[in-house]
């Protein structure tokens, strides 16, 4: 083993937590880049299967911090009749687990997701439950290291691989690539408990909504199951004023604030 003198030693070190706390700004950075107070939007989803055919849902999106800053999300869908009415609830509240519930008309009651759930698929999509629910994920339970940085679609990214330091998540390391001039994320890589890349989200077609730079296209693509899922933003406004009560179970079950 080659002796390193003990201010090399400190040097060294000095020199990985200055690149572990970049990267972590990097990433906080990036999730906040938008300010906004709340979030409203309407999307056409397309989820196409592996033999070509694709199946097409409209939805709408509310989301909106709670006086602790913590996020809170509504998805209803409107068409086509098979899932009209359908209402999805999201609510941090802090660690690995998210607080969700769903309201299926054909059961005519809101249910529960069980934390065991987050790795299901959503609504038959590529998004798993997890996945929903990752836009709002803290920075601060992962460890992030500043990877490379690389071109991407002509734009010079930070490529950055975050590891969750709690092993119950359902992936085992992330890596996203994030244009330095906007901190706009362009790509994702998800990986299982095994280190395979299972899962790839791209974001496209960067559109300026309300002076914000916004990736109006977002792709989920499942890895090895020929399987994806695009969702194009039609409207989208921010700081529209959204009322409390959407985001209750109260809400799911009558669809009305």
């Amino acid at each position: 083993m080659k002796h390193r003198s003990f201010i090399m030693l400190c040097l060294l070190a000095g020199s990985v937590l200055a690149s572990a706390q970049d990267a972590a700004s990097i990433i906080k950075a990036s999730r906040n880049r938008i300010k906004a107070d709340t979030v409203s939007s309407r999307s056409r989803m397309v989820i196409t299967a592996k033999n070509g055919t694709a199946t097409e849902r409209l939805i709408d999106q509310y989301s909106k911090d709670d006086a602790q800053g913590r996020g809170r999300s509504v998805i209803v869908f409107q068409q086509p009749q098979a899932v009209a009415g359908t209402r999805f609830l999201s609510l941090e509240s802090g660690g690995n687990n998210n607080d969700q519930w769903i309201y299926l008309p054909a059961l005519n009651r809101v249910r529960r997701i069980a934390a065991s759930e987050g790795s299901s698929s959503f609504m038959g999509t590529d998004f798993s439950y997890d996945d929903i629910a990752s836009a709002n994920r803290d920075a601060n339970l992962d460890n992030h290291t500043l990877a490379r940085e690389e071109t991407l679609n002509g734009k010079a990214c930070y490529v950055i691989e975050s590891k969750p330091k709690d092993g119950s998540y359902q992936y085992s390391r992330m890596v996203s690539w994030i244009d330095k001039d906007t901190l706009i994320s362009y790509k994702l890589e998800l990986y299982d408990k095994r280190n395979a890349l299972v899962k790839r989200v791209e974001m496209q077609d960067i559109k300026d909504f309300q002076g914000r730079l916004t990736p109006a296209k977002t792709v989920m693509t499942t890895v090895g199951a020929g399987t994806f899922t695009t969702i194009y933003i039609t409207i989208l406004k921010y700081d529209d004023p959204i009322p409390e009560s959407v985001f209750t179970p109260r809400f799911l079950e009558t669809g009305r604030p």
